[in-house]
């Protein structure tokens, strides 16, 4: 039986039973769409390579959510691979644009990094899967190229130095070191440096370790350093005791 409205009801009774009716109506029709896919193309991602990404979730600030990125060469354009992610949680610059290659600690990540992090003369990917790295920071899946397979082939190890830390590791390209980052609340820091030994994987071969006293006047650093680096080899270690403000001062 057709439901009618009376135009006999009075204000106070019609409104609620209005606005019951039309709201859901309404929100379809008047809220606006504020997530949507987006397309992005980097062509300048390195000296070598340009990327194109496609997100399913972006606003004006940000995108997240699943991701395929398609890396292709700069000289040609021609496609070399083609990569997902689950999660490419990033923000966007003022050009509405994602960031690539930026690894500042204590600060959004880029989506994308491209460099040569295992010291073999070919640049390497990594790619934005989320935070879950320490504090809910960056994480990425890292991807090293092989010259032999011509593709970009999963790096289980580098891929968990990327994902435990805080944030994406740092590239020396000069000693030929990975860095990374560790906090415990706001009195204990670790740094420790890898070296990335061929056909043999990661190796520590340095950390410093700062922890502030229970008086908060005083912070003791440890430095530890392998004589040679190698797996099984020596370390020299040494620790100081500064005054924070002394040691902080910077």
């Amino acid at each position: 039986m057709p439901i009618s409205l009376s135009l006999s009801l009075s204000r106070s009774r019609a409104a609620p039973l209005l606005a019951l009716i039309c709201a859901p109506a309404l929100a379809l029709i008047c809220v606006p769409a504020l997530a949507h896919a987006a397309d992005f193309n980097i062509p300048d991602a390195s000296p070598q390579y340009g990327a194109r990404i496609h997100v399913e979730t972006c606003d004006k600030e940000s995108c997240s959510g699943p991701a395929r990125i398609e890396l292709y060469r700069r000289a040609d354009k021609s496609l070399v691979q083609r990569f997902e992610t689950e999660d490419l949680a990033i923000l966007l610059d003022d050009k509405k644009q994602p960031a690539t290659n930026v690894t500042q600690l204590y600060s959004d990540q880029s989506a994308i990094i491209i460099a040569d992090f295992n010291f073999d003369g070919s640049e390497d990917l990594a790619i934005r899967n989320g935070n879950n790295g320490g504090y809910g920071g960056p994480s990425y899946d890292v991807y090293v190229y092989y010259a032999t397979k011509k593709q970009f082939v999963p790096a289980a190890d580098l891929t968990e130095l990327a994902s435990s830390k805080l944030g994406m590791f740092q590239v020396d390209a000069k000693r030929k070191r990975l860095i990374t980052f560790e906090k415990s609340g706001c009195c204990w820091h670790m740094t420790t440096e890898y070296a990335v030994v061929p056909g043999k994987g990661l190796l520590d071969v340095y950390s410093k370790e700062e922890a502030v006293r229970a008086d908060g006047e005083r912070v003791d650093v440890i430095v530890s350093e392998r004589v040679e680096a190698k797996a099984g080899g020596q370390w020299r270690k040494s620790k100081r005791t500064y005054r924070v403000s002394e040691y902080y001062k910077q």
